[in-house]
């Protein structure tokens, strides 16, 4: 048998924050909230995660700057090496500020384009892919919050619609 969805419509964050912090209060778990913009506060209350994209960041940050110093150590002392307004490159520890800049410029375009990439891997934001919003008024004006039964396995479904209904919510529906 497949999970039952609860989903809650809200006209107002306020109210939906009022809601879920009832919910969660009584030990009732919200499994996602879907709106058009982002709401202060909501995270901590349904219990999100902080995000680790940070990490991600400063790893693909060290991987530019490797590829950066290994190429300018490639590029202009190992393989071609010039003598470029009388600074001859011969040593990389000679020219290394000189290299400051490129080195930190690839660090920063191999962060920022590793972070967006891994962001849309994650979330599986991908062309073609199709987005899961249960409710297209999301993208407007209305505020939908996601339970499922099988994490509220205490309660029944009659039992989180009252709950609901007790929070100000405009519609409920089961799916």
């Amino acid at each position: 048998m497949a999970d039952k969805v609860i989903y809650a419509t809200y006209d107002d964050e306020q109210v939906l924050l009022k809601g879920a912090k009832d919910l969660v209060s009584k030990g009732i778990y919200i499994r996602d909230v879907y709106s058009p913009f982002p709401i202060h506060g909501l995270d901590p209350i349904i219990g999100v995660k902080h995000t680790r994209i940070a990490i991600t960041a400063f790893i693909y940050g060290c991987i530019g700057l490797l590829l950066a110093v290994f190429g300018m150590w490639f590029f202009m002392i190992q393989d071609w090496p010039m003598n470029i307004g009388g600074k001859p490159n011969f040593t990389l520890i000679d020219n290394l500020p000189a290299f400051v800049p490129i080195s930190f410029e690839f660090t920063v375009l191999l962060a920022a384009h590793g972070m967006a990439l891994t962001y849309f891997l994650r979330n599986w934001t991908l062309p073609g892919v199709k987005a899961r919003n249960p409710y297209p008024e999301t993208t407007d004006d209305k505020f939908v919050m996601e339970l499922h039964l099988h994490d509220n396995h205490d309660q029944s479904e009659a039992e989180l619609e009252e709950m609901l209904k007790a929070t100000g919510t405009t519609r409920i529906e089961a799916r």
